[in-house]
């Protein structure tokens, strides 16, 4: 059972702490990461959400995203993310410093009465090099397959509603692909 800290509208901790499931049938604010991982050739690594997923299934995704456990930092939540989603061991070879914070984004879902999400994302874009998506071991439950894309692809990926609505990440991340 994961735990998550409840937030006030601006983002300030309540001090109150619940189960996930719990947050989002009371459709109470709280934090999560999102994680681009790209590689050298600046493509983007994207996984495809299981089939079995609450919300969004079958959909392709950000390289990955997730909850911020109680007392956990941002960037350690987005090293598990990674781990856990599409199991890149960052190890010694990836330092904090390689994390590049974007921003932080509010955003309100309702998937379903008891399933609102109400969330602060920390967005984080993490370069990894000699990364190959044919090795990458993913998590079954949660992914069913992933892939290297370019931003024009993704921008066709959303145009043809195959991707996850995150419409404040592919902006902020193709003006970041765009200057190099």
């Amino acid at each position: 059972m994961e735990l998550i800290d409840v937030l006030d509208e601006n983002g300030v901790f309540t001090g109150e702490v619940l189960p996930r499931d719990e947050v989002h049938k009371k459709g109470l604010w709280h934090r999560a990461i999102v994680v681009a991982i790209i590689n050298e050739k600046n493509e983007i690594l994207l996984q495809q959400r299981s089939n079995k997923k609450e919300k969004n299934p079958g959909m392709w995704d950000i390289s990955a995203a997730g909850h911020i456990s109680t007392g956990q930092d941002a960037l350690s939540a987005a090293a598990r993310e990674i781990n856990e989603e599409v199991n890149v061991l960052l190890g010694y070879r990836t330092e904090i410093k390689d994390f590049r914070y974007m921003y932080c984004f509010r955003k309100e879902q309702v998937f379903k009465p008891d399933f609102i999400e109400r969330q602060f994302y920390d967005f984080f874009i993490l370069r990894v090099f000699g990364l190959d998506d044919k090795i990458l071991r993913f998590q079954k439950e949660e992914v069913q397959a992933v892939k290297f894309c370019d931003i024009t692809t993704i921008q066709e990926m959303i145009d043809n509603d195959k991707i996850v609505s995150r419409p404040e990440v592919y902006k902020v991340l193709a003006n970041f692909l765009f200057r190099f």
